[in-house]
């Protein structure tokens, strides 16, 4: 008897007590309408409704005696122990033992699918994130938006829909010309140009490049710098590609800007160039002073926009209306944009964008803003001297350490991670705790094991101790909490499930026995028993999975 079994309970229950007092009054009324939640005092009960509350108003009645009459149909239900009414017409309903323990056969059975589910079925997403310049290392700042877009995805995917993982790779513009010009000046032995980038991983760079290409300098100049930028720009993307793989994120496509700028096919308009064509053909350009302007301000925009200069240079503006409507011609209805902190002002530009592209702004775009992460006592990179790498922080953290403590938090807060608690094997250490339950489960069924305890038998209604009953219920809690996590976009809900079912696991533990004591015979209840072990294991297991955290059978 899960939640959605006892909402569909209920539903069977109430349609009819509402179609007798108000005839129609319950035609539209689905199982979705009447969410049951846990309670807060689990003393009230497996879980409650307040579907008498939300109804009586509608139908004139009292709510209490509404309530009243919900519960006395609802107690005949096959799994339900009892059904109480409290306070002003909350519905308490308490399962009995079978219909609860029955579900730590489903988890087992289920595996790695338990808290799978469709809520996001049918939705075609593009999620693009951290989309670093490949003009130098991944660090920090992008660090968190790496952990928490991939967590994201773990979760849409988890829920049902179709989605990519995109990062758009910015290599085209003048940051990219500077990074070729600094390569080739550290491939020379000159200085770093003044509005070049320094640092070591440049110098590395230029060695790789000059191994490759031995006979640079002797090319014209522009092709020195073409070559240098191009080659070093293979080898850096190269480098964020093995860090995100390396730090447990994945990505399906990595989209060049230069190919919006391309020209087309037998040498047709770019992108860019069709990009402007469409929104003209939209209603929403017009010219003006020599210069092409995208009315963004009928979107909410606080001005319009350039997308092309006089001198008949496009701006960034451009690329992005070319990106988003080359996105929905990939066939995806909804794109997800994760974007820093000093990013508030594309908002207001992209959702004006898709406006002017004929989507719907509140529908079809969603852009989300994470704010600053920052480590007490994190060094500054030997290799690129001013920032902060994600590699060094791997190296000292550990990637489930970081990845973890990035998904734990909302992602508008700002962060502040503590080195020394990231690092303990106690208890003070979010993930270690998490860990520690996970390895626990296998410890424990290596020792039933041991002891000739085995799931051969599996006797639900066993399972009444107080400990079992809460256990149980944040079991249940699991499928509907990844929905729910998917539809907000906040993987942090996940992290503090995963904390509280682990300290319910340990209560568990310290008074329930999966192995007999001395040599007391193996019963039906050690067996059974064992089922809700491994079946807290695998749910365990599953959310770190979400999180793109390992989880290790021993500690």
């Amino acid at each position: 008897m899960n939640p959605d079994a006892l909402s569909a309970a209920l539903l069977a229950v109430l349609a009819p007590l509402v179609e007798a007092r108000r005839p129609g009054a319950g035609d539209g009324l689905s199982a979705a309408d009447f969410p049951v939640e846990r309670p807060k005092n689990r003393d009230h009960g497996d879980w409650a409704s307040n579907a008498a509350l939300k109804l009586s108003k509608q139908i004139g009645v009292n709510p209490r005696e509404f309530a009243a009459e919900v519960a006395t149909a609802l107690a005949a239900t096959d799994g339900i122990a009892s059904v109480d009414v409290a306070g002003p017409g909350f519905i308490n309903i308490r399962l009995d033992a079978a219909a609860a323990g029955a579900l730590a056969k489903t988890i087992v059975d289920a595996g790695a699918a338990f808290g799978t589910n469709s809520s996001q079925e049918g939705n075609s997403i593009n999620l693009e994130f951290v989309s670093a310049n490949p003009t130098g290392p991944m660090h920090i700042g992008h660090t968190r938006w790496a952990a928490l877009g991939d967590a994201i995805a773990r979760l849409l995917l988890a829920s049902g829909a179709t989605l990519v993982r995109e990062f758009y790779v910015n290599d085209a513009g003048a940051q990219m010309d500077r990074f070729g010009r600094s390569v080739l000046a550290a491939i020379k032995g000159e200085p770093t140009p003044e509005d070049g980038y320094p640092g070591a991983y440049i110098d590395e760079l230029a060695a790789r490049v000059k191994d490759a290409e031995p006979n640079i300098a002797d090319l014209p100049d522009d092709d020195q710098v073409a070559l240098a930028r191009d080659r070093a720009y293979a080898l850096q993307l190269g480098e964020l590609q093995a860090s995100l793989e390396k730090f447990n994120v994945h990505f399906d496509v990595f989209f060049s800007e230069r190919t919006l700028h391309a020209a087309g096919a037998d040498g047709g308009p770019s992108l860019v160039d069709q990009a402007v064509d469409r929104l003209r053909e939209q209603g929403h350009v017009f010219d003006d002073q020599g210069a092409v302007w995208v009315r963004t301000t009928d979107f909410g925009d606080d001005k319009d926009r350039v997308i092309r200069r006089s001198n008949g240079e496009y701006t960034y503006f451009a690329a992005d209306a070319a990106y988003y409507l080359n996105k929905g011609d990939r066939g995806f209805a909804h794109k997800i944009y994760l974007l820093g902190a000093d990013h508030h002002g594309y908002v207001h530009r992209l959702k004006a964008l898709a406006g002017a592209a004929g989507d719907d702004p509140d529908k079809d775009i969603e852009v989300l803003i994470g704010q600053l992460v920052s480590v007490n006592g994190a060094r500054l990179s030997k290799r690129a001297g001013n920032i902060i790498e994600l590699d060094d922080l791997r190296d000292w953290l550990g990637t489930d350490a970081l990845r973890y403590s990035l998904a734990r938090y909302p992602a508008d807060s700002p962060l502040t991670l503590d080195p020394e608690i990231l690092q303990k094997r106690t208890n003070d250490n979010p993930v270690f705790y998490v860990q520690y339950a996970h390895a626990r489960t296998h410890n424990v069924g290596r020792n039933a094991a041991d002891s000739g305890v085995t799931r051969e038998a599996f006797a639900p209604e066993l399972l009444d101790h107080e400990t079992e009953s809460a256990l149980l219920g944040a079991l249940q809690e699991f499928p509907r909490l990844v929905a729910f996590a998917a539809e907000l976009r906040e993987p942090h809900r996940v992290a503090r499930y995963l904390e509280e079912l682990a300290s319910l696991y340990h209560r568990w533990y310290d008074v329930c026995r999966v192995t007999p004591l001395g040599d007391d015979p193996v019963t039906d209840l050690h067996r059974t028993r064992l089922w809700l072990n491994d079946a807290t294991g695998q749910v365990l297991r599953n959310g770190l999975d979400l999180l793109g955290v390992s989880a290790p059978e021993r500690m």
